[in-house]
């Protein structure tokens, strides 16, 4: 069976990949005129995705995984990647509005506004349950409601003008 140290190493390296493609993407946006709102908060976000990440590989590194939460784990792992391929060129961790474009109503966007925060929830929880820490998976949880609920509520704001805006487009 797999022990923490893989599972953290995999994790890592997906973390770092896709702040690379988000990196990427970003510069992409902003080079098609966009623009970024509510820019305050985002240290917020990497710092508490820092620490939830760093804190797993000091409790987690050399125990042994819980095989049901890594189940679910993989679920969350499986969206994810549906929500990155729904987005595609649009997907990256800042809030960029680009003048035009329309707001993303296939894929996961069919069933919930933020597909993408709905999984981060279930990560914030279910990686520390892998690993049966489940106070580190409370009180991380907590933190990132509170950090979701500022990021959702400048999201929120940034998509209503953007979904104003395509309809007054003639």
């Amino acid at each position: 069976m797999m022990s923490g140290f893989w599972i953290l190493l995999l994790v890592t390296g997906e973390r770092l990949a896709e702040l690379v493609h988000a990196r990427r993407n970003t510069s992409a946006l902003l080079a098609l005129g966009g623009r970024e709102l509510a820019p305050g908060h985002y240290p917020l976000i990497v710092g508490l995705h820092a620490l939830w990440l760093g804190g797993l590989w000091l409790l987690a590194l050399n125990k042994q995984p819980d095989v049901a939460w890594l189940a679910v784990f993989a679920i969350l792992q499986a969206t994810r990647l549906w929500v990155l391929a729904t987005l595609g060129r649009r997907w990256t961790t800042r809030i960029i509005v680009v003048p035009g474009e329309t707001l993303v109503r296939n894929g996961p966007y069919r069933f919930m506004a933020h597909p993408n925060y709905a999984v981060v929830v279930g990560e914030i929880a279910v990686l520390p349950l892998v690993f049966g820490l489940w106070r580190y998976a409370l009180v991380f949880s907590v933190l990132n409601a509170l950090v979701l609920a500022i990021r959702v509520r400048a999201e929120n704001a940034a998509l209503s003008q953007v979904d104003e805006l395509s309809r007054q487009a003639p």
